[in-house]
């Protein structure tokens, strides 16, 4: 089963990402100077191309 947004979006403020900025359903975080874009409602399931991104922006 897919993983929802706001699980990746939770993944992405414990590695210490922080929110920047939203425009429409694009959230942007930021980490250093790496910048990493979540599109998708909190409740949505999350693409496998998304899942794949935040891990190697975690890494």
């Amino acid at each position: 089963m897919p993983r929802k947004v706001r699980e990746l979006i939770r993944d992405l403020e414990r590695a210490g990402f922080e929110h920047k900025s939203t425009k429409g359903d694009h959230r942007k975080y930021e980490r250093g100077g790496q910048v990493v874009i979540i599109s998708g409602a909190l409740g949505d399931d999350a693409q496998r191309y998304q899942e794949k991104a935040i891990q190697n922006a975690i890494q």
